[in-house]
Protein backbone atom coordinates (compact mmCIF):
# COMPACT_ATOMS: atom_id res chain seq x y z
CA UNK A 1 0.00 0.00 0.00
CA UNK A 2 1.26 3.70 -0.57
CA UNK A 3 0.36 6.69 -0.18
CA UNK A 4 -1.30 9.19 -1.24
CA UNK A 5 -0.47 12.33 -1.78
CA UNK A 6 3.10 37.93 14.60
CA UNK A 7 0.10 38.87 16.20
CA UNK A 8 -0.31 42.56 17.35
CA UNK A 9 0.15 42.57 20.94
CA UNK A 10 -3.89 44.08 21.83
CA UNK A 11 -4.69 40.53 19.92
CA UNK A 12 -2.66 38.82 22.59
CA UNK A 13 -4.53 40.15 25.88
CA UNK A 14 -8.00 38.28 25.07
CA UNK A 15 -6.14 35.03 23.97
CA UNK A 16 -3.92 35.11 27.22
CA UNK A 17 -7.40 35.90 29.21
CA UNK A 18 -8.97 32.96 27.87
CA UNK A 19 -5.79 30.56 28.37
CA UNK A 20 -6.88 31.70 31.86
CA UNK A 21 -10.11 30.92 31.95
CA UNK A 22 -10.73 27.99 30.31
CA UNK A 23 -9.92 24.40 31.12
CA UNK A 24 -8.30 24.27 27.50
CA UNK A 25 -4.24 24.26 28.01
CA UNK A 26 -2.91 27.18 25.46
CA UNK A 27 -0.29 25.10 23.61
CA UNK A 28 3.41 26.07 25.63
CA UNK A 29 5.17 22.71 26.20
CA UNK A 30 7.21 23.95 28.82
CA UNK A 31 3.96 24.85 30.57
CA UNK A 32 1.84 21.66 30.20
CA UNK A 33 4.57 19.08 30.25
CA UNK A 34 8.09 17.52 31.43
CA UNK A 35 10.32 15.61 29.79
CA UNK A 36 10.78 12.45 31.69
CA UNK A 37 13.82 10.34 30.21
CA UNK A 38 15.99 10.21 27.38
CA UNK A 39 19.60 12.81 28.70
CA UNK A 40 18.52 15.34 26.64
CA UNK A 41 17.29 13.30 23.36
CA UNK A 42 13.85 15.33 24.66
CA UNK A 43 13.84 19.07 23.64
CA UNK A 44 11.27 21.83 23.82
CA UNK A 45 12.14 24.52 21.27
CA UNK A 46 10.85 27.54 19.44
CA UNK A 47 9.72 29.54 22.88
CA UNK A 48 7.69 26.39 23.89
CA UNK A 49 6.19 25.95 20.44
CA UNK A 50 7.21 22.76 19.56
CA UNK A 51 8.19 19.40 21.33
CA UNK A 52 11.08 17.08 19.88
CA UNK A 53 11.95 13.09 21.05
CA UNK A 54 14.84 11.74 19.42
CA UNK A 55 15.87 7.95 19.29
CA UNK A 56 19.58 6.38 19.09
CA UNK A 57 20.85 3.36 19.82
CA UNK A 58 21.56 4.26 23.66
CA UNK A 59 18.45 5.58 24.43
CA UNK A 60 15.11 7.22 23.42
CA UNK A 61 13.24 9.95 25.37
CA UNK A 62 9.37 10.66 26.43
CA UNK A 63 7.91 12.79 28.40
CA UNK A 64 4.67 13.51 30.61
CA UNK A 65 1.92 15.87 31.31
CA UNK A 66 2.09 17.95 34.70
CA UNK A 67 -1.38 17.95 34.86
CA UNK A 68 -3.66 14.65 35.39
CA UNK A 69 -7.08 14.71 33.44
CA UNK A 70 -10.50 12.79 34.04
CA UNK A 71 -12.44 13.23 30.93
CA UNK A 72 -11.26 15.73 28.09
CA UNK A 73 -10.87 16.11 24.55
CA UNK A 74 -6.90 15.94 23.86
CA UNK A 75 -5.40 16.59 21.17
CA UNK A 76 -1.65 16.85 19.75
CA UNK A 77 -0.34 17.48 16.29
CA UNK A 78 2.52 15.08 15.29
CA UNK A 79 4.84 14.43 12.36
CA UNK A 80 6.58 11.01 12.88
CA UNK A 81 9.60 9.71 12.10
CA UNK A 82 10.30 10.19 8.33
CA UNK A 83 12.31 7.56 6.01
CA UNK A 84 13.79 4.31 7.38
CA UNK A 85 11.46 3.96 10.71
CA UNK A 86 11.35 0.48 10.88
CA UNK A 87 11.61 -0.79 14.28
CA UNK A 88 10.95 2.44 16.25
CA UNK A 89 7.51 3.00 17.83
CA UNK A 90 6.49 6.37 18.85
CA UNK A 91 3.64 5.86 21.76
CA UNK A 92 1.15 8.42 22.75
CA UNK A 93 -1.06 7.70 24.99
CA UNK A 94 -3.44 8.50 28.47
CA UNK A 95 -2.57 6.28 31.25
CA UNK A 96 -3.39 5.95 35.15
CA UNK A 97 -1.20 4.33 37.54
CA UNK A 98 -1.44 1.07 39.93
CA UNK A 99 -2.00 -2.40 39.13
CA UNK A 100 -5.24 -1.86 37.34
CA UNK A 101 -4.90 0.58 35.54
CA UNK A 102 -6.99 2.39 32.55
CA UNK A 103 -5.39 3.28 29.35
CA UNK A 104 -6.23 5.31 25.85
CA UNK A 105 -3.27 4.31 23.19
CA UNK A 106 -1.78 5.61 19.88
CA UNK A 107 0.97 3.89 18.96
CA UNK A 108 3.00 4.11 15.92
CA UNK A 109 4.83 1.31 14.43
CA UNK A 110 7.37 2.73 12.07
CA UNK A 111 8.39 0.95 8.82
CA UNK A 112 10.71 0.53 5.93
CA UNK A 113 11.31 3.58 3.77
CA UNK A 114 8.39 3.75 1.23
CA UNK A 115 6.32 1.01 3.53
CA UNK A 116 3.14 2.95 5.47
CA UNK A 117 3.20 3.43 9.31
CA UNK A 118 0.69 1.40 11.21
CA UNK A 119 -1.14 3.45 13.63
CA UNK A 120 -1.94 0.73 16.90
CA UNK A 121 -4.92 1.39 19.02
CA UNK A 122 -6.03 0.07 22.50
CA UNK A 123 -7.90 0.96 25.28
CA UNK A 124 -7.58 -0.27 28.82
CA UNK A 125 -9.93 -0.86 31.84
CA UNK A 126 -8.96 -1.87 35.37
CA UNK A 127 -5.81 -3.18 33.75
CA UNK A 128 -7.28 -5.24 31.15
CA UNK A 129 -6.63 -4.22 27.39
CA UNK A 130 -6.66 -6.53 24.72
CA UNK A 131 -8.78 -4.14 22.40
CA UNK A 132 -6.43 -4.10 19.81
CA UNK A 133 -7.44 -2.34 16.43
CA UNK A 134 -4.65 -1.07 13.94
CA UNK A 135 -5.15 1.38 10.64
CA UNK A 136 -2.95 2.31 7.67
CA UNK A 137 -3.22 6.32 7.21
CA UNK A 138 -4.58 7.99 4.68
CA UNK A 139 -1.62 10.08 3.98
CA UNK A 140 2.21 10.07 5.17
CA UNK A 141 2.35 11.28 8.66
CA UNK A 142 6.62 11.57 7.93
CA UNK A 143 6.30 14.86 5.76
CA UNK A 144 3.39 17.50 7.74
CA UNK A 145 1.73 17.29 11.23
CA UNK A 146 -1.80 16.04 11.84
CA UNK A 147 -3.77 16.11 14.47
CA UNK A 148 -4.24 13.05 16.83
CA UNK A 149 -6.90 13.21 19.11
CA UNK A 150 -8.74 11.41 22.30
CA UNK A 151 -12.44 12.55 23.02
CA UNK A 152 -12.93 10.70 26.22
CA UNK A 153 -16.33 11.28 28.41
CA UNK A 154 -18.53 9.04 30.75
CA UNK A 155 -20.17 7.26 27.72
CA UNK A 156 -17.63 6.89 24.35
CA UNK A 157 -13.92 7.59 23.81
CA UNK A 158 -13.78 8.38 20.22
CA UNK A 159 -10.05 8.61 18.66
CA UNK A 160 -9.70 10.94 15.76
CA UNK A 161 -6.96 11.48 12.93
CA UNK A 162 -7.61 15.45 11.77
CA UNK A 163 -10.95 15.02 12.99
CA UNK A 164 -11.35 11.99 11.09
CA UNK A 165 -12.90 9.80 13.80
CA UNK A 166 -11.08 5.69 13.61
CA UNK A 167 -12.48 4.00 16.64
CA UNK A 168 -15.22 4.18 19.13
CA UNK A 169 -15.00 2.25 22.65
CA UNK A 170 -18.56 2.94 24.23
CA UNK A 171 -19.18 2.59 27.95
CA UNK A 172 -20.49 -0.44 27.84
CA UNK A 173 -20.63 -1.51 31.72
CA UNK A 174 -24.70 -2.45 31.85
CA UNK A 175 -22.97 -5.58 30.31
CA UNK A 176 -20.46 -5.96 33.04
CA UNK A 177 -17.22 -4.32 30.45
CA UNK A 178 -15.37 -2.11 32.33
CA UNK A 179 -14.90 1.72 31.17
CA UNK A 180 -12.46 4.01 31.83
CA UNK A 181 -13.91 6.68 34.38
CA UNK A 182 -12.92 7.15 37.73
CA UNK A 183 -9.13 7.34 37.27
CA UNK A 184 -7.49 10.46 36.38
CA UNK A 185 -4.94 10.15 33.62
CA UNK A 186 -1.56 11.95 32.73
CA UNK A 187 -0.63 12.20 28.70
CA UNK A 188 2.43 10.60 28.07
CA UNK A 189 4.49 10.34 24.58
CA UNK A 190 7.99 8.56 23.99
CA UNK A 191 9.78 7.20 21.48
CA UNK A 192 11.97 3.97 21.83
CA UNK A 193 12.70 1.19 20.14
CA UNK A 194 10.80 -2.08 19.94
CA UNK A 195 12.27 -3.88 16.99
CA UNK A 196 11.32 -7.35 18.76
CA UNK A 197 7.67 -6.79 17.68
CA UNK A 198 7.35 -3.51 15.99
CA UNK A 199 7.95 -4.40 12.26
CA UNK A 200 6.57 -7.14 10.76
CA UNK A 201 6.37 -9.37 14.01
CA UNK A 202 10.06 -8.37 15.05
CA UNK A 203 11.65 -9.59 11.08
CA UNK A 204 12.37 -6.16 10.61
CA UNK A 205 15.25 -4.50 12.80
CA UNK A 206 16.16 -0.84 13.46
CA UNK A 207 18.65 0.37 11.15
CA UNK A 208 20.97 2.36 13.30
CA UNK A 209 22.94 3.89 10.35
CA UNK A 210 19.63 5.92 10.30
CA UNK A 211 19.73 7.21 14.11
CA UNK A 212 18.83 9.80 15.43
CA UNK A 213 15.18 8.58 14.65
CA UNK A 214 13.40 12.25 15.42
CA UNK A 215 9.79 13.05 15.82
CA UNK A 216 7.87 15.83 16.72
CA UNK A 217 5.36 17.53 18.57
CA UNK A 218 2.93 20.99 18.36
CA UNK A 219 -0.25 22.47 18.92
CA UNK A 220 -1.44 20.69 22.09
CA UNK A 221 -4.29 21.28 23.46
CA UNK A 222 -6.89 20.28 26.56
CA UNK A 223 -10.43 20.65 26.55
CA UNK A 224 -10.29 18.63 29.91
CA UNK A 225 -10.99 18.23 33.39
CA UNK A 226 -8.16 18.51 35.56
CA UNK A 227 -8.03 16.53 38.11
CA UNK A 228 -5.87 17.49 41.47
CA UNK A 229 -5.76 17.31 45.09
CA UNK A 230 -8.24 14.34 45.03
CA UNK A 231 -10.80 16.95 42.81
CA UNK A 232 -11.80 17.93 39.50
CA UNK A 233 -11.63 21.69 37.89
CA UNK A 234 -15.23 20.47 36.77
CA UNK A 235 -18.12 20.10 39.20
CA UNK A 236 -18.87 16.73 39.97
CA UNK A 237 -16.53 15.49 37.09
CA UNK A 238 -18.73 17.65 34.34
CA UNK A 239 -18.30 21.03 33.24
CA UNK A 240 -20.65 23.85 34.71
CA UNK A 241 -21.30 24.78 31.38
CA UNK A 242 -21.33 21.62 29.06
CA UNK A 243 -23.77 22.60 26.76
CA UNK A 244 -21.58 25.64 25.53
CA UNK A 245 -19.28 24.88 22.75
CA UNK A 246 -15.94 24.83 24.90
CA UNK A 247 -17.78 21.55 26.58
CA UNK A 248 -19.88 20.04 24.14
CA UNK A 249 -16.94 17.26 24.14
CA UNK A 250 -18.09 15.76 27.78
CA UNK A 251 -22.20 15.02 26.36
CA UNK A 252 -20.38 14.59 22.39
CA UNK A 253 -21.24 11.33 20.31
CA UNK A 254 -20.68 10.78 16.46
CA UNK A 255 -23.41 12.49 14.47
CA UNK A 256 -24.11 10.67 11.34
CA UNK A 257 -21.27 12.69 8.72
CA UNK A 258 -18.83 11.61 11.71
CA UNK A 259 -20.05 8.13 11.48
CA UNK A 260 -19.42 7.54 7.87
CA UNK A 261 -16.93 8.68 8.22
CA UNK A 262 -15.68 5.99 10.62
CA UNK A 263 -17.42 3.43 8.73
CA UNK A 264 -15.28 4.59 5.76
CA UNK A 265 -11.61 4.44 7.70
CA UNK A 266 -12.65 1.27 8.98
CA UNK A 267 -13.53 -0.46 5.65
CA UNK A 268 -10.77 1.08 4.12
CA UNK A 269 -7.95 1.69 6.52
CA UNK A 270 -8.60 -0.93 9.77
CA UNK A 271 -5.88 -3.88 9.05
CA UNK A 272 -7.04 -5.42 12.72
CA UNK A 273 -9.86 -5.85 14.92
CA UNK A 274 -9.39 -7.56 17.63
CA UNK A 275 -13.44 -8.08 17.93
CA UNK A 276 -13.34 -10.01 14.36
CA UNK A 277 -10.21 -12.48 15.74
CA UNK A 278 -11.82 -15.64 16.37
CA UNK A 279 -8.66 -17.69 16.82
CA UNK A 280 -7.57 -15.07 19.65
CA UNK A 281 -10.19 -15.42 21.63
CA UNK A 282 -11.52 -19.84 21.41
CA UNK A 283 -14.20 -19.30 24.21
CA UNK A 284 -15.85 -16.67 22.40
CA UNK A 285 -15.24 -12.88 21.31
CA UNK A 286 -15.04 -10.32 24.29
CA UNK A 287 -18.75 -9.26 25.16
CA UNK A 288 -18.62 -5.60 23.75
CA UNK A 289 -17.57 -7.40 20.27
CA UNK A 290 -20.74 -8.69 20.43
CA UNK A 291 -22.53 -5.80 21.19
CA UNK A 292 -20.88 -3.62 17.58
Amino acid sequence: MSYSSSSKFPLLMPLMVACLIMAASCSNFHNDFDITWGDGRGKIVNNGEVLTLSLDKQSGSGFQSKNEYLFGKIDMQLKLVPGNSAGTVTAYYLSSKGTTWDEIDFEFLGNLSGDPYILHTNAFSQGKGNREQQFYLWFDPTTDFHTYSILWNPERIIFSVDDTPIREFKNMESIGVPFPKNQPMRIYSSLWNADDWATRGGLVKTDWTQAPFTASYRNFNADACVWSNGASSCKSNAPSSSTSTNNAWFSQEMDSAKQQRLQWVQQNYMIYNYCTDAKRFPQGLPSECKMS
